[in-house]
């Protein structure tokens, strides 16, 4: 590969990075860029998919963990400290239908030098002694491409495993599924002991070919991607409202009964809810189906909608927190 300009966001943060990332493809036009990044806790899901089917939202909230939609398709990946990210841009060429391929390979053989038998596999993956190791998506804008992917290196794989773990059979949608793989840790392979700081180092020289040129943003391009971090990919409408309708079925046991929901979601909000079940209540819950027409699946945004009720009125002694964990779970 020839040489190219290499960029750092200097940041954690998954929205400002997914931002930064959307900022050089629609603005630097011409040459090959390298850019190395990571996100604190975070789930980041494809451009076409459901979130609602991909992410136990209270395990997300309840760990802090931030859920962002990125701009390319594919199925929603965990990312932490220990997970390094990386993003080639460049001309599309004349080759389109092997585009993968020319850009996974670099991976793979910068992995082979560090004594890892890595190979691609399948559509966008690369294994490394039968586990995902990385997973890719491609982004076409014109005359220029996006490639980006993950480098699992010592991620938290409990958590992966734990976040990305919906109920089963809560949703129904037309949207993209993720297809759950056997993950494993880039580290648990290498044949010596590497720090990630060390990893990175070593992956930026390999996949820099003859050289990288360091290269930034300047104050006002910053400003910039942190406005579009903030307008977009900090934004509900973005996040959840782009997933496609679907229909939602729950139910759970509580110590005031038993409350069943049957609802129906468009753009991340409820369009239609019902409740059941044999909770004592002493008004029609209609005012409550009503109330919360309209409003994003979203906790703060349930609870506000649900304060102005005397819930035991309708819900006897099932508490506002039980109901909205019920109807985000």
């Amino acid at each position: 590969m020839k040489k190219l300009q290499y960029f750092e966001t200097g940041s954690t943060d998954p929205a400002y990075n997914l931002a930064f990332e959307e900022y050089l493809l629609e603005h630097y036009r011409e040459g090959d860029l390298l850019m190395l990044w990571q996100n604190d806790r975070a789930v980041i899901c494809g451009a076409h998919q459901n979130v609602a089917e991909e992410v136990d939202r209270n395990y997300a909230e309840k760990h802090g963990i931030r859920v962002v939609r990125r701009m390319t398709g594919g199925g929603a990946v965990y990312h932490d400290l220990g997970n390094l990210n990386y993003s080639f841009l460049t001309d599309r060429g004349e080759e389109e239908e092997f585009s993968l391929r020319r850009f996974t390979a670099p991976v793979v053989e910068a992995l082979g030098a560090m004594g890892l038998s890595a190979e691609a596999s399948g559509k966008n993956d690369i294994l490394v002694e039968g586990q995902k190791v990385s997973g890719t998506a491609q982004r076409v804008d014109g005359d220029r491409i996006l490639h980006h992917g993950t480098l699992l290196f010592d991620s938290d794989l409990s958590v992966l495993s734990s976040v990305l773990t919906p109920k089963k059979d809560k949703f129904q949608s037309k949207s993209t599924k993720s297809v759950r793989s056997r993950v494993g840790n880039l580290r648990a392979f290498l044949p010596e002991e590497m720090t990630l700081p060390d990893f990175w180092d070593l992956l930026r020289d390999k996949l820099a070919g003859e050289g990288a040129t360091p290269a930034s943003l300047s104050l006002a391009e910053r400003e910039a991607v942190e406005v579009l971090a903030e307008e977009k990919y900090r934004s509900f409408a973005w996040n959840y409202g782009r997933s496609p309708a679907c229909k939602m079925q729950c139910s759970r046991r509580t110590d005031g009964g038993t409350v069943e929901v049957f609802g129906r979601i468009e753009n991340g909000c409820f369009r239609e809810i019902q409740f059941f079940g044999d909770f004592m209540a002493r008004k029609p819950v209609s005012a409550i189906e009503q109330a919360l027409t309209g409003v994003p699946v979203e906790q703060e945004a349930l609870k506000a909608a649900l304060a102005p009720f005397d819930l035991t009125q309708y819900f006897g002694t099932i508490p506002q927190k039980e109901l909205v964990s019920l109807l985000t779970e």
